[in-house]
């Protein structure tokens, strides 16, 4: 497995530094674990290779977290799984030993008509996690797979392939999430959404956090579970964060969405370090404790998503953002906004704007990932240009002030950035745009403004941004700063506090947009509702309540 080629961001000797760092201050790692953080290729076939397990060794289900697919293309799908017998241990309950799983992709959830199967290798390297990519698929058709391990079964998912990327598409129902921290709540929205008709999720970020988990999980107050104290750790290690994952991933609501949905995921700060910006962390600490910190975070996001080949890392550097197709109705180009950016300006958080914001010379996504979206702008022959990324890209004034209070860690923090990717967008004929966004535990719904000081100004598109799945505990549907928002943002339409998810169903006329809220995660069971819906038309751009 090799990653598709990418130039490093970081001096060699930083590199070096990194993966040689060994036990230093708060990191408990091991010079083994370090080069592995920043490993790409599994280690040559030979002696130095795994032992082959024999598979009646595994005497407990390996299949605890799971199964998923990712990023469908027209004649492809990923399939996902981890073998983890034990999957609140290090080494998840199996020896560091290679198994042979099989695997199974059929027309129908009983198998009868299975169109290929195959056997993959979970490798030790990988955390016995394994990627399937099944190509030489009929495109727009959904499909079922399963895992075999020994007598074991996984769970059945359900999966599709994309349409043919000529083809003439009417309609697409997808969900955008964000947010889900275990210690905040419940999955709820997620047992609800694996219940909904969608063709595909989008994950917008913070699939993880980092901060450390107490034994009744937090917000979850369990009674009838105990958690381990390895859980109550912030995450720096590659052990933690494959650790972290698998609590996360245990949850049984968000497995049934992953079984229930192919995702195409991204990813945000938390499940690195908050607010962390390029190579430059959260904290004071030397840049190569970060640099291994990142490489470990990157590693083991890799290890547990449905994500394709391209996108294995190289230590610290990961490609994440790509671009796919549904069809001549959509095109999506998911965003990577925290890996590349400048550092925050003024010292991040809510701050007067000054010229910082304003400097062509910082970025929110980095020299060659804009040239990229842009470049693809222009080549694009979809209706729908739709955008999946990180923190809100509307301006969003924080109060009533003559000159407001912004994010900076948002793209307000950056609006130069932001003004070329208007621009761009401008230029290449793009009419009818969708940002998505997560990050801020709240839903919004956002006319994209030529110029957001003048509300008469030209709609370029619009911004739909998706609530927390659990971050942020339950929410209310007015926040104490409702007013505020509402007023000194005219192009804000909605804004709602609760969690959890938002479908947008695109056609050839116009797109709408349901949020979709439950009212408490603090405890299990809530019901879903949709708190708003709205409409955006083709051609004529601009949010209209449903």
């Amino acid at each position: 497995m090799t990653p598709a080629a990418h130039q490093s961001q970081h001096a060699p000797e930083l590199r070096a530094a990194a993966r040689h760092i060994g036990r230093r201050r708060f990191l408990t790692v091991t010079g083994a674990a370090a080069a592995l953080a920043f490993a790409v290729n599994l280690p040559a076939a030979g002696s130095a290779a795994a032992a082959e397990l024999d598979p009646a060794r595994i005497t407990d289900d390996p299949f605890t977290l799971g199964v998923a697919s990712g990023d469908p293309l027209p004649d492809s799908v990923l399939l996902w799984t981890r073998l983890a017998p034990a999957p609140y241990q290090p080494d998840g309950g199996l020896p560091a030993e290679r198994v042979a799983v099989r695997w199974e992709l059929a027309l129908d959830e009983r198998f009868r008509r299975i169109v290929r199967r195959g056997t993959v290798t979970a490798h030790p390297e990988f955390h016995h996690t394994v990627h399937v990519e099944v190509p030489h698929l009929a495109p727009d058709r959904v499909l079922h797979y399963r895992f075999r391990v020994g007598g074991w079964i996984s769970p059945v998912g359900r999966t599709r392939t994309a349409p043919a990327t000529r083809a003439h598409v009417s309609r697409l129902k997808l969900a955008a999430v964000s947010c889900q921290a275990y210690a905040d709540g419940y999955y709820t929205p997620y047992a609800h959404l694996a219940q909904d008709d969608v063709d595909v999720v989008l994950h917008l970020g913070d699939y993880l956090y980092e901060y450390a988990i107490n034994s009744v999980g937090n917000n979850r107050n369990y009674t009838d579970r105990t958690l381990p104290d390895l859980f109550n750790r912030e995450t720096v290690t590659l052990e933690d964060y494959r650790l972290r994952y698998a609590l996360y991933k245990s949850d049984p609501d968000l497995m049934a969405a992953h079984a229930a949905h192919p995702f195409v995921v991204t990813w945000d700060d938390h499940e690195t370090e908050n607010n962390y910006a390029g190579d430059i962390p959260e904290n004071s600490v030397p840049p190569e404790e970060f640099l291994l910190r990142r490489a470990s975070a990157y590693r083991a996001y890799w290890e547990n998503q449905p994500l394709r080949r391209p996108q294995l890392p190289d230590g610290p550097d990961m490609r994440l953002y790509r671009r796919l197709h549904w069809g001549t109705l959509a095109q999506f180009d998911v965003l990577d906004t925290r890996q590349y950016r400048s550092n925050q300006a003024y010292g991040d958080g809510a701050q007067l704007p000054g010229p910082d914001i304003d400097d062509p010379s910082r970025t929110m996504t980095g020299a060659t990932q804009e040239r990229w979206l842009l470049d693809g702008w222009r080549a694009s022959r979809a209706l729908w240009n739709v955008v999946p990324q990180q923190v809100t890209f509307s301006q969003r004034k924080l109060d009533l002030n003559p000159v407001a209070k912004l994010s900076m860690d948002a793209w307000d923090g950056y609006r130069a950035s932001r003004r070329r990717v208007l621009d761009g967008a401008k230029a290449a004929g793009v009419d009818n745009l969708m940002v998505l966004t997560g990050d801020v535990h709240v839903g919004y719904a956002f006319d994209i403004k030529d110029d957001f000081d003048d509300p008469a100004s030209r709609t370029l598109g619009t911004e739909i941004v998706a609530t927390s799945i659990a971050s942020g505990r339950n929410g209310s549907d007015k926040p104490a700063n409702w007013n505020t928002y509402m007023t000194a943002n005219p192009h804000l339409k909605f804004y709602n506090g609760r969690r959890g998810y938002v479908t947008v169903a695109l056609g050839r006329d116009l797109a709408r947009a349901d949020f979709r809220t439950v009212p408490y995660v603090t405890t299990p069971g809530a019901p879903v509702s949709t708190a708003a819906s709205f409409v955006t038309e083709v051609g004529e751009q601009g949010l209209k309540p449903a």
